[in-house]
């Protein structure tokens, strides 16, 4: 029996595929230097815009409860991003070619139409995060910054043409100016300890609430990003190492290190957006903040101080910029791997970005800053419903020693992933259900 059902055809981002040196027998901290990069590329999916709108609005209308939520997502973030990589450097394959070259063609080009829909999602949230901190920074028309968003796609050709080890440093530099913005306003805002430790610890309470369990999803889709997978699997791929077992073992180590690392930072930083909002507004009678706008306008008066709000805004800026370079990158991989489509790539950048910037526009347009607020919580929960499609096709591969190899998972593996698997399809159904009841 076949693992596959035809051969690969070509390698994922061929521009980029195996450019960056890793040097032999340097020692660890050496090595894991090499590989350090595509953690951060992923995790800058989870915390973009998207993730500041479910956790403003979770921690201004239930204060700390939805932390645990915040917990639990990027502990199954930090295990399906390690299958993601896995399944990367052990294959040659990333996740999108892998769905190609396992499914019949009707089952792949259906994926390929859902992986889009949850591009297009995120590039939304990316977009929108991005006309609002123009907005709120420099006062420009939320239909101006939305248009000025699509010049992004032109930047990004420009930088990968230098190379993806700039890109990584630049998403480094701006991740860093978020953790020092995020850092400096909770020293403002002083939350209280034992009231947010005590928010790690689950609780039945936000499954049995409708409005709490919405949010929740929210922030499930928001933070396990469905387009990440498929980017993780990819530019794991942009190491030299040996392609080998030896090389892969050591190449699935060290970009494991990588990636956690990196997810405990995109889970600061989650965590300080739902603490602040919650310590700021829930506790003070402004549990009716539900948006990045609100969150703006109040922060200043509520904290004391006058660059409170500028910060805030500083940070959503190079969010928004920072998910633009992977979301743009992810769209790359996504419609190379599934279709084996290849176009100019500034024609495929423009194509994803004017997805999402032909929505946003006329909802900024007809609806101003209450309806971009709404379409962006919509946009995480649009994820979130998508998020099932990849996870279940990359636990199977992973689980498949015909395909992996001794990389297949570890038993305790595949039944951890099934579970995280069926968990997330669980509160979908729950979500969807509970949407048609409120419809009907």
């Amino acid at each position: 029996m076949k693992p596959w059902r035809q051969p690969n055809a070509t390698n994922s981002l061929p521009e980029v595929h195996s450019s960056i040196h890793v040097p032999l027998n340097k020692g660890f901290w050496r090595t894991l230097a090499a590989y350090a990069g595509p953690g951060l590329l992923v995790a800058v999916g989870y915390m973009d815009p998207g993730n500041w709108a479910t956790d403003i609005a979770g921690g201004s209308q239930f204060g700390y409860k939805l932390l645990s939520v915040i917990l639990i997502s990027n502990l199954f973030a930090m295990l399906l991003q390690h299958l993601s990589l896995k399944l990367g450097i052990a294959t040659g394959r990333d996740l999108a070619q892998a769905c190609r070259d396992s499914y019949s063609r009707p089952v792949s080009l259906v994926l390929w139409a859902l992986a889009e829909i949850a591009i297009a999602a995120t590039d939304l949230a990316e977009v929108i995060g991005s006309a609002i901190a123009l907005n709120l920074l420099f006062g420009l028309p939320l239909p101006v910054g939305v248009a000025l968003t699509v010049l992004d796609v032109f930047v990004l050709l420009y930088l990968q043409q230098r190379g993806f080890r700039l890109i990584e440093s630049i998403v480094g530099s701006l991740i860093l100016i978020i953790v020092l913005c995020f850092a400096y306003e909770l020293l403002l805002a002083q939350p209280e300890v034992s009231a947010l430790l005590g928010g790690l610890v689950p609780r039945a309470q936000v499954v049995t609430t409708p409005g709490m369990l919405y949010v929740a999803i929210g922030i499930l889709g928001a933070t396990v990003m469905p387009h990440n997978l498929y980017l993780h699997s990819s530019i794991v791929q942009t190491r030299n190492y040996a392609r080998n077992d030896e090389g892969r073992a050591q190449a699935i180590r060290f970009a494991t290190i990588d990636s956690t690392a990196s997810l405990f930072l995109a889970f600061f930083i989650n965590a300080a957006i739902l603490i602040l909002a919650a310590a700021t507004f829930h506790y003070s009678g402004n549990q009716q903040v539900a948006d990045i706008n609100d969150a703006y306008k109040l922060l200043t008066p509520l904290l004391g101080s006058t660059v409170a709000s500028i910060v805030f805004g500083v940070a959503l800026l190079a969010s928004g910029q920072n998910s633009t370079l992977t979301g743009t990158i992810a769209g790359q991989i996504v419609m190379e791997g599934f279709l084996n489509l290849k176009l100019k790539p500034w024609v495929r950048r423009l194509v994803t970005r004017l997805l999402a910037v032909v929505p946003a526009m006329i909802v900024a347009i007809l609806y101003g800053e209450r309806g971009t607020a709404e379409l962006l919580v919509l946009s995480q929960v649009i994820l979130s419903l998508q998020l099932s499609f990849a996870v279940v096709p990359l636990v199977r591969f992973t689980s498949n020693r015909l395909k992996m190899g001794r990389f297949v998972n570890p038993r305790w593996v595949t039944i951890t992933a099934w579970a995280v698997a069926v968990i997330i399809i669980a509160l979908n159904a729950y979500l969807l259900w509970n949407t048609l009841n409120w419809l009907g």
